[in-house]
């Protein structure tokens, strides 16, 4: 009983933590060529609806396919490219 209480109580925490690092609202992205070297960043989920982010999706899904190495979704292109189309949405 006492270790389904400390179960319960560290998903609470954890769930917490995921919450408060990526708001509601938001999704995060990781983007760079360099397998090493990414950047997370927070976008806004109505990004997925615009077409020139899901082309940056569909050279994602090309890529890594579902199997994303750095556990979320990653776009391999350069940060520059990814700020430049994120900038015009």
């Amino acid at each position: 009983m006492a270790l389904m209480r400390g179960f319960l109580g560290a998903k609470k925490i954890l769930s917490r933590s995921v919450t408060a690092t990526t708001p509601k609202g938001f999704l995060a992205v990781y983007v760079g060529e360099d397998q090493v070297q990414k950047k997370r960043y927070m976008v806004p989920v109505s990004y997925l609806n615009q077409p020139s982010f899901q082309a940056l999706l569909s050279k994602s899904e090309e890529v890594f396919g579902f199997d994303h190495p750095m556990g979320g979704l990653t776009i391999p292109c350069p940060e520059d490219a990814f700020i430049s189309v994120t900038s015009a949405l």
